[in-house]
């Protein structure tokens, strides 16, 4: 085998992405889907920065082990006017034990993150030739609650 398997990041951006007030699908036959919809938020990088857009979301499918899985899409708009489409499917999976912390919207931000999983794998699409160079970066993320939303640390796997 040729070149290196060691995997290598470069850090892309941070974003924190406010939420709607989440809507509960019930229990289903895979577990218990929640949309978390996105109000918007912010993004900022060394090489793009904007506003995270309002109306996309997390089709959250919480298992009967209580793990989260990932289902989030959203619109990312640069401060320059470009428009990039992100998809990302992850995991969050959270101790039995603090289950009731993070239960409490108004106390659950402040849970130390080292505490829980939580980790995605965006994908990037765009259509503007500055930021053509997104659709084809594969990229991981780190996530953390914060008052009122999510954030997130994305790095792009060289």
């Amino acid at each position: 085998m040729t070149g290196t398997l060691e995997i290598v990041t470069t850090h892309l951006f941070d974003a924190e992405v406010r939420l709607d007030p989440p809507l509960d699908f019930g229990a289903g036959p895979l577990g218990r889907r929640v949309l978390f919809g996105s109000a918007g938020g912010t993004f900022s990088g060394p090489k793009l920065r904007g506003e995270v857009l309002a109306g996309g979301g997390d089709w959250a499918l919480f298992r009967p082990d209580g793990t989260m899985a990932l289902d989030v899409r959203l619109t990312l708009r640069t401060d320059d006017g470009a428009l990039v489409y992100v998809s990302y499917g992850g995991r969050w999976t959270v101790p039995a034990e603090l289950r009731g912390e993070l239960a409490d919207p108004a106390r659950r931000h402040l849970v130390d993150p080292a505490r829980y999983y939580f980790r995605t794998a965006p994908l990037f699409e765009t259509g503007a030739p500055a930021y053509a160079w997104l659709n084809d970066v594969v990229a991981v993320g780190s996530g953390s609650l914060v008052e009122g939303g999510v954030a997130y640390r994305v790095h792009a796997v060289n």
